[in-house]
């Protein structure tokens, strides 16, 4: 692992942490749980075998991973965050929020999965109703569906589909991440493809968070 060599702790988080594709092989680990090495290399399209190889060494050497061989049916081994990996936790979150801003821009090439739908209104939403009764909207973009589900004063989101929904919105990942997020609103959404179906006054719950001006919550409490 190659090292800036300053006595620097942002420059020793970045020996650990800087190279590509580190920190994506973090994020899916969080989002997945315990993995194997077929199911990193699905959530990380474009990663090439051999670097994912060397990347989950380095990071096994380094203390954010642990590695262990599965018994049968599973048969294989399996990847998890030790401690210290999951101490990044608020790091991918503040990196999350600060990046909504270069998201307005949706490329043709770039790949989308269902967990990434799903993780963002639960990490960068809060319930502003928090009295209200419990809801669930679908989301689905690029054929990809999750679920949010408010209730008692908190946002949880899953990968998946139900079926009565109270609001289905659905159309490309730039117009449903957008709105969910609070980069634009239903007009704009609507105009750029979205569809909305259901309550929409749903809407008004999801309250983005804002740098600056609150915490990221901790999902691993929601």
């Amino acid at each position: 692992m190659r090292s800036y060599g300053q006595y620097c702790s942002i420059a020793r988080s970045l020996d650990v942490v800087g190279d590509r594709w580190t920190l994506l092989i973090v994020r899916e680990l969080f989002l997945q749980g315990s993995c194997r090495f077929t199911d990193l290399k699905k959530g990380l399209p474009g990663i090439a075998t051999n670097l994912l190889s060397t990347r989950l060494k380095e990071l096994e050497e380094a203390g954010l991973l642990t590695r262990e061989d599965a018994p049968p049916p599973i048969a294989t081994a399996l990847y998890t965050l030790s401690e210290t990996g999951r101490a990044l936790e608020p790091v991918l979150k503040a990196l999350g929020l600060w990046g909504l801003r270069f998201m307005a821009e949706e490329r043709p090439d770039d790949a989308f999965q269902a967990r990434w739908l799903a993780y963002a209104p639960e990490w960068f939403t809060t319930d502003a109703d928090p009295g209200a009764p419990s809801a669930v909207i679908q989301l689905i973009a690029a054929d990809e569906a999750a679920v949010v589900e408010l209730g008692d004063g908190r946002v949880r989101t899953r990968v998946g589909r139900v079926a009565d929904p109270d609001l289905l919105l659905e159309g490309p990942p730039r117009a449903v991440l957008g709105l969910i997020n609070g980069l634009i609103d239903l007009e704009r959404a609507t105009a750029i493809g979205l569809t909305a179906t259901g309550r929409t006054s749903l809407l008004t719950r999801l309250r983005p968070y804002r740098e600056g001006t609150a915490s990221v919550p901790d999902a691993s409490h929601a």
